[in-house]
């Protein structure tokens, strides 16, 4: 059986492809997990409407730490361009 090889730009392509889809399921792991404990705070029928408040905010937090957003992310700075 004879090997085929593939030009270059093909090769690149199906690379490219491969890693773009990757990022692409990894993004969304990322968003359903962060949606999913907020959703979880904010249906939790043993925490007050403050403690819900609370605790959307304590993920929000654990977000913003993680992804090294606190320092751009600030309620004045999210003012100021209209979020």
């Amino acid at each position: 059986m004879a090997v085929t090889a593939l030009p270059k730009s093909v090769l690149s392509e199906n690379v490219v492809d491969i890693i773009a889809s990757e990022m692409a399921q990894g993004v969304e792991r990322a968003v359903d997990c962060w949606m999913s404990q907020i959703e979880k705070a904010i249906t939790d029928v043993h925490l007050t409407s403050l403690g819900r408040l609370n605790a959307v905010t304590e993920v929000l937090q654990e977000y913003k730490s993680l992804t090294g957003k606190e320092w751009r992310m600030g309620r004045k700075d999210s003012a100021r361009h209209g979020f």
